[in-house]
């Protein structure tokens, strides 16, 4: 064979090559989860609880960045049921966020098989039920995404890999605890803490060696402290974003937010408290689980470790010790810190305050003075198939205003590409905790009393950390800028469900008026309609 043959050869084995990579598909995974009810003893009284494939809480969904999921979810309650991927973005596809915006309900005795991929994601995530007030009952889980291969993470692999889910737990059943909720009245405090659905777990690991423990509160309402005695913890990631990996005696973990810790057993064989508990409580919940050294012989023993004062002050100055790690990847191999998001000037700023009004004699939960209500068709399906009399994009203002409190269907108009400065306005006494579906944001600032202009010179905009969902102090506010690049219904939501359930929430459209699939995915093939959508048929 002659060089000049040789060479063509080369060449078209290389543009094969090539081209067979670029059609390559990302692997897919294929699960069937069946919800059920069950009996369970969570605080050691049994309860009806919500199993997925019969297990509470649900399976833990370990994946790899970019890969195909398409799971199966067979509603055998007796109410229909929906599943969120919280802080899965959903890359073009609100089509699979699973909130009552977005998708119809699964009737009971039906399936939908969800698809969706995390693209170009890593992290600690969770899922839960988003109808009804089921996540009372349970149906979470932990949402796993870990990086590929070839993509290095900013520390050595650790011995072990362990998951917590932490929150605050109820009795009565969702069904009570809604019925309560229905009546105008607000939930009673809590009555214990569960560590994975339980009131203790043993986690083991080998004398001096390092392990990730990954946190997350899935509880309804309530900040939760967690610590680990004798025992320093290393935070390196949250929701997503790896972090500079300062070191903490302990830390608060609010409603919806999730974060991993590294922890190097270094000290004496012995047994450890694992502990959460409450926070701005008056009184402390308190739940512990136990960290067993393989070769201890020495059951854990004296008092709790202690967690912090109840101290806002406290809580706010650890939140400002969170930074994003400018020189590390995420999922992608080059730096979180070459996207300059301090350099770019919001398009404008939407100001959302918060309020727990009576209305029509009810409790009630508002953003801007409009408590949301669920309309019997998605947004996303009315939009898509324009269906007239479902929402409005002048139904909530972009700043608070003077008009009494009412009931709708809160839309916010926005553009594809937009970037916007997001404030959340506490004008009340309590903690928020606030939850942007479809994305993550960049919270540049948290401060004291009424936002103004002026705020804006104590902003971060160099290494504010991203994250899906940020705590709102009382009295406060909490700024955010955001980048819209991600078309869809969006849900942006109190991440506290009773709050969310009574009204707290928004629905953020991101609209780009010339439809293309670069943009966003069709509606699926399987998409479940109903309310006006029920008679229509898919394209």
């Amino acid at each position: 064979m002659g060089k000049l043959a040789l060479l063509h050869l080369l060449c078209g084995i290389l543009i094969f090559w090539a081209v067979s990579v670029v059609k390559a598909e990302d692997p897919y995974r294929y699960f069937t989860w069946t919800a059920t009810y069950g009996l369970a003893s969570p605080l050691g009284t049994p309860q009806q609880v919500i199993l997925i494939n019969g297990q509470f809480p649900g399976p833990r969904l370990d994946l790899v960045t970019n890969e195909n999921i398409v799971l199966n979810l067979i509603n055998k309650l007796d109410e229909p049921l929906l599943l969120t991927w919280n802080g899965i973005k959903q890359r073009k596809n609100s089509w699979q966020d699973g909130v009552l915006g977005t998708n119809c309900p699964i009737p009971p005795n039906r399936n939908y098989i969800y698809k969706f991929q995390p693209k170009d994601q890593i992290g600690s995530y969770t899922y839960f039920p988003s109808t009804q007030l089921h996540r009372a009952a349970g149906g979470f889980g932990v949402l796993n995404v870990y990086a590929r291969s070839v993509i290095p993470v900013p520390y050595a692999k650790p011995a072990g890999d362990f998951s917590l889910l932490i929150g605050d737990w109820y009795k009565p059943s969702h069904k009570a605890l809604r019925q309560i909720l229905d009546s105008g009245k607000s939930l009673p405090f809590p009555d214990g803490l569960l560590i994975n659905g339980q009131k203790q777990s043993t986690f083991t690991g080998d004398q001096g060696k390092t392990y990730m423990f990954r946190i997350s509160n899935v509880g309804l309402k309530t900040t939760i402290n967690f610590r680990i005695q004798g025992h320093k913890m290393k935070l390196v990631e949250v929701e997503g974003s790896h972090v500079i990996q300062n070191l903490y005696d302990s830390f608060d973990v609010h409603v919806g937010q999730s974060l991993s810790i590294l922890v190097t057993l270094d000290q004496s064989p012995k047994d450890y408290y694992i502990v959460a508990s409450t926070r701005f409580t008056a009184t402390v919940l308190t739940s512990t689980s136990v960290l067993h050294y393989t070769n201890s012989q020495t059951p854990v023993s004296g008092p709790v470790p202690a967690g912090p004062v109840n101290q806002f002050q406290w809580s706010l100055m650890q939140a400002r010790t969170i930074r994003w790690n400018l020189t590390s990847n995420a999922a992608r191999p080059n730096p979180q810190g070459s996207f300059h998001y301090g350099k770019i000037t919001p398009s404008r700023t939407i100001l959302l305050a918060n309020s727990a009004p009576l209305i029509n004699g009810k409790q009630r939960y508002t953003v801007n003075g409009i408590s949301y209500i669920n309309p019997d068709t998605p947004l996303k399906l009315a939009d898509h198939f324009n269906i007239p009399g479902v929402f409005t994009l002048d139904s909530i203002r972009s700043a608070p205003t003077a008009d009494s409190p009412h009931l709708a269907t809160a839309v916010l108009p926005s553009s594809l590409h937009e970037f916007l400065e997001i404030v959340f306005q506490n004008n009340e006494d309590t903690m928020q905790s606030w939850h942007l579906d479809g994305y993550d944001f960049w919270v540049v600032g948290f401060g004291s009393g009424t936002w103004t202009q002026a705020s804006r010179k104590g902003y971060n905009l160099v290494d504010a950390l991203t994250r899906h969902t940020t705590q709102v102090y009382p009295k406060s506010w909490t700024a955010i800028f955001v980048s819209l690049d991600n078309q869809g219904m969006w849900n942006l939501r109190s991440a506290m469900w009773d709050r969310q359930y009574l009204g707290q929430q928004v629905y953020l459209r991101v609209y780009n008026p010339t439809a293309s699939l670069a943009n966003e995915y069709d509606i699926p093939t399987n998409a479940l309609l109903c309310g006006k959508a029920a008679a229509l048929r898919h394209p």
